[in-house]
């Protein structure tokens, strides 16, 4: 699992990919990779941690815009 983690850590930090993206590419839930990067990652990677959790606040700080980019997308047919 702590192998996991740092490898989830860092996919994340070198393609700046959101947690949806990370777990479709290793083939497990968000909940998993939430779970790894949140809880299990600081416990033995802090500077590691720290890192990753950049990206992760960017992304949901952006999430709102990748929503109507979607929405519009959707209803556009695009």
């Amino acid at each position: 699992m702590e192998e996991r983690a740092c490898d989830l850590a860092l996919y994340i930090i070198e393609h700046q990919a959101t947690v949806r993206a990370a777990a479709k590419q290793f083939g497990i839930s968000k909940s998993t990779v939430h779970k790894d990067l949140s809880q299990r990652l600081p416990a033995f990677n802090r500077p590691l941690y720290l890192q990753v959790k950049e990206v992760l606040d960017l992304n949901k700080a952006e999430r709102h815009i990748r929503g109507g980019i979607a929405t519009r997308r959707k209803y556009k047919g695009t």
